[in-house]
């Protein structure tokens, strides 16, 4: 009788141990074995715009990004988005739109929990974006005058990010950001990007 119960116990015991290992494998499995994708909603913040008053507007656009883990604490990115809500200046007769951007990063991540980690990264953006004056010769909008036309002048730009994601379910994060998408070099405008989203890791 002790026999036949040892033998249920065993019987039961070790599929459990073997589930309970396979478990712990998955939660183990290391993050620069990693890839991921996303999607974020981003506030472009205009700044230091016009050459007199310094004016700030804001915008918003989305983009889609796509990355791999190299290590447990290095990660490449790139991104592609664009602008759906053109940011009008308020002091002016100004709108600034950013058509499209393309940003390529290399980041640095740190887990501060089990399920939070933070983030910086840095790399470079391409944009093509307009500002279109609509009464040049109105009053106030001569300080926007250099602005007309394309949107950064310059099309390459440094940009750099700081952020933090969130798992809130497996392998899937909520993602908070921000930092600087380009400065125009011939105006001196800059342009922030603040971004809320979700990534998914495989």
């Amino acid at each position: 009788m002790n026999k036949v119960v040892r033998t249920h116990l065993l019987l039961t015991l070790v599929p459990a141990c073997l589930l309970s290992a396979q478990t712990a494998l998955a939660q183990e499995t290391p993050r620069e074995d990693k890839h991921y994708a996303g999607l974020l909603v981003t506030a472009f913040n205009h700044r230091t715009i016009g050459s007199a008053s310094n004016e700030q507007a804001t915008g918003s656009g989305a983009a889609v990004m796509v990355g791999t883990h190299i290590n447990h604490l290095f990660h490449a990115e790139v991104r592609a988005g664009g602008g759906y809500r053109d940011a009008e200046v308020p002091k002016g007769d100004l709108t600034l739109s950013i058509d499209y951007f393309a940003s390529w990063y290399m980041g640095l991540h740190y887990p501060v929990t089990d399920y939070a980690n933070v983030y910086a990264q840095a790399g470079f953006s391409f944009i093509h974006g307009t500002a279109e004056i609509t009464d040049a010769n109105g009053q106030g909008n001569a300080q926007f005058r250099d602005l007309s036309g394309d949107f950064p002048d310059s099309s390459f730009s440094v940009s750099w990010v700081f952020g933090m994601d969130v798992e809130v379910l497996s392998d899937t994060y909520l993602v908070f950001e921000g930092g600087k998408l380009f400065k125009d070099t011939d105006t001196g405008a800059n342009t922030f990007q603040f971004s809320t989203g979700l990534k998914y890791e495989f």
